[in-house]
């Protein structure tokens, strides 16, 4: 019989102006068997995804050129991997937008190692493998959309896909897996990230915010994600589910 194939060593793109911290992201994370690749800027990090297959970004803000907020919205556009923002800025404002731009977390320097290489392994886990079978998945159907797990790809009423960011596809899923159910954002915190939601904490909210664009008539009177004050979520529509 034979063995089964390895899976694929990950590869991880670090982007910052700052040499010494390239250094260490590419030593440490060596070390815990990552492949990965280092920019400076904007063009380097093009460069590196049309010459790699890269799995997580971890980009700088403050960047030469494009900074790392155009960056990201570019990333958004036109690639499906991980972003985490690790930045030395640590304001509310650039964090909420960073978010709201497709970011799936946010970390500031100085940080520890140990913890941004939990924030990659958090991230990497809600990710589709590159390689190897796929993952166990079937199609929910909800409001005249289709979600297929496996693929993760969201199609409307009308056949049109709607392009979404891990952390979009992996907050939707959880609703669609537990309908009519009151989720709270330690819930769906635990389930994007193996973590409760911290006091400042605004990720679901963000990551909630832009489904609701995507997927609701009117985004600002959603029917389909309901907020329940002083509980959490609710996902309203029934959700059918098949191969």
């Amino acid at each position: 019989m034979s063995a089964s194939p390895e899976p694929p060593v990950p590869h991880l793109l670090a982007v910052d102006d700052d040499r010494e911290i390239l250094d260490l992201i590419e030593r440490y994370f060596r070390r815990q068997g990552f492949a990965v690749t280092t920019a400076a800027d904007g063009d380097g990090l093009r460069r590196a995804l049309a010459a790699h297959a890269i799995d997580v970004v971890l980009l700088d803000l403050g960047l030469p050129g494009d900074d790392g907020l155009t960056l990201t919205r570019e990333l958004r556009k036109h690639w499906n991997g991980a972003v985490i923002i690790v930045t030395g800025r640590d304001d509310s404002i650039d964090r909420v937008v960073g978010l709201e731009l497709g970011a799936d977390d946010y970390v500031t320097k100085p940080f520890d190692l140990r913890e941004l290489l939990a924030r990659v392994r958090s991230v990497l886990r809600r990710m589709p493998p590159r390689a190897a079978s796929a993952p166990a998945g079937g199609v929910a159907r909800f409001a005249g959309f289709r979600l297929d797990l496996r693929s993760r790809e969201l199609v409307d009423a009308n056949g049109r896909a709607i392009e979404l960011t891990t952390g979009e596809f992996d907050v939707l899923r959880a609703f669609v897996e537990q309908p009519n159910r009151v989720l709270s954002r330690d819930d769906l915190m635990n389930h994007l990230h193996g973590r409760d939601a911290g006091p400042y904490d605004r990720a679901i909210d963000m990551q909630i915010g832009r489904l609701r664009r995507k997927i609701e008539t009117d985004p600002a009177r959603p029917a389909l994600i309901k907020a329940v004050r002083g509980a959490g979520y609710l996902f309203a529509p029934a959700v059918e589910r098949g191969a």
